[in-house]
């Protein structure tokens, strides 16, 4: 059972890694939304952003099958945190000590989460 619900968070934890990528491909593709609609139509980051996502989405549901949602569906909050990376890394954001603050409760809280499973 233990082993079950380690392969459900992993799952979760991949599924979260590349709905963030979806998540920054959203971003990238909305650069282009102000030289028009239809031009934004033929973005092919819009599409890979929806891939991504929709590839998020199944391999959620498919981790659901290994533990409670009531323990895997927080981990899920570490979608905030690869958010965070990949943007200081791909959109050149910039982080705050609020920020970093916030970041360090989501992995403390998922810690505390896991541990309570």
């Amino acid at each position: 059972m233990v082993n079950n619900l380690l392969l459900g968070i992993c799952l979760v934890i991949f599924s979260t890694i590349v709905g963030a990528v979806g998540a920054v491909m959203f971003k990238l593709a909305s650069k282009r939304l102000e030289k028009g609609f239809f031009v934004f139509l033929r973005n092919i980051r819009l599409y890979l952003g929806i891939v991504f996502y929709g590839i998020s989405a199944l391999i959620f549901v498919y981790a659901l099958r290994f533990g409670d949602l009531s323990a895997l569906y927080p981990v899920a909050a570490l979608s905030y945190v690869w958010i965070s990376l990949l943007s200081i890394k791909y959109l050149h954001e910039k982080m705050n000590t609020y920020k970093w603050l916030g970041i360090s409760f989501i992995i403390v809280g998922v810690i505390f989460i896991g541990f309570g499973a």
